[in-house]
């Protein structure tokens, strides 16, 4: 019985499910799960690309925040990646730094990549009990499990999964309290038929993480926005899929064949973060980089790609234009350059 079919077996069993269980299932179950089986996800050959593959940069520029908040928290200190994929970003950053560190990762076929970099103990499924340091998800909540909601006669109602002449369908359903309070606080003033991904999970991760950290940061890279800015795409949601790098097909028709995403709501994670006692800072990520440096980095590579144009070393010249192309790709304005970085310090 293969994933689909267990999930339409269990709602014909127990009646319709909560979207973030079938997410859950969906990207997750041991046995189906987008990321639990097969290949790589984040690499050329699998279904998208994040900052570090793009470029062994962004893990190098990181590198610099973790040296400062080592500088200022002292010893103990470890960095934990949650999400490692294949150490495109862990990897890059510990060859800029020497820091003990420890990668998270639900894909078997990851930690069996990240085995290379790290030590097999210090790749966890978990996240470790106590952490003094720097923890780092990149790309990371947009997959975490959401309730879906959609504004109808100026009230809320869920859409959960149920089956129709035996394919998976949306149905309605009344709204949770647990799911109505976080649309009232977050959603913002949504339209009449508006659809909002609900991100409690999101929430109680992050106060997991923060309950954990003893001191230092989590930093979260994503796409996503504020509450306010996302209002203009609430019509018809966020909610979207992606398989070999283009957008899938909807969420319901192939669960654990795509990658399930939706922009993340970054006015929700901050508020999450200041209630856990952390001090917060939302920024863009071209921003961010830039002010670690990856500016200036930017405008050496100009300049010795132009030193190497006139000296005549075509190779020299060729390989340096790349690092500077993928540099700035990091930056683009209207593409990566536009994600949102959390920071929450203690």
């Amino acid at each position: 019985m293969n994933l689909h079919q267990r999930i339409r077996s269990e709602i014909e069993n127990e009646g319709p499910m909560a979207f973030e269980r079938f997410m859950d299932l969906a990207l997750y179950d041991p046995d189906g799960g987008f990321f639990t089986t097969g290949t790589l996800r984040s690499e050329r050959s699998g279904d998208f690309l994040t900052s570090p593959e793009v470029s062994s940069q962004f893990g190098e520029t990181l590198a610099r925040y973790v040296i400062r908040e080592r500088e200022r928290i002292g010893e103990p200190f470890e960095l934990v990646e949650v999400g490692a994929g294949s150490g495109s970003l862990i990897g890059p950053l510990l060859q800029a730094v020497d820091v003990p560190a420890l990668a998270v990762e639900a894909s078997p076929a990851a930690r069996d990549a990240l085995v290379g970099l790290i030590p097999p103990d210090r790749v966890l499924r978990v996240l470790p009990e106590r952490i003094r340091g720097v923890v780092i998800g990149n790309e990371l909540i947009d997959n975490l499990p959401m309730a879906l909601a959609q504004r109808v006669d100026g009230g809320w109602r869920e859409r959960w999964v149920g089956v129709d002449d035996q394919a998976l369908a949306l149905v309605d359903a009344p709204p949770r309290p647990e799911v109505v309070a976080w649309l009232d606080q977050f959603a913002g003033d949504v339209r009449e038929g508006g659809w909002v991904e609900a991100q409690l999970a999101a929430a109680s991760w992050v106060r997991d993480v923060l309950g954990r950290l003893e001191a230092g940061s989590l930093i979260l890279f994503d796409y996503g926005d504020t509450a306010e800015n996302l209002l203009p795409r609430r019509q018809d949601g966020t909610l979207r899929t992606y398989r070999a790098h283009h957008l899938g097909p909807h969420p319901l028709d192939e669960p654990g064949e795509t990658d399930i995403t939706a922009d993340v709501n970054f006015t929700a994670l901050a508020a999450t973060a200041e209630s856990g006692g952390a001090v917060v800072e939302l920024q863009r990520q071209d921003d961010f980089l830039i002010g670690l440096g990856l500016g200036e980095r930017l405008s050496e590579l100009r300049h010795a790609e132009l030193k190497a144009a006139r000296s005549g070393d075509d190779m020299e010249r060729l390989r340096l234009r790349t690092l500077k192309t993928e540099a700035e790709t990091l930056l683009h304005p209207r593409g990566l350059g536009d994600f949102r970085v959390l920071v929450a310090r203690r």
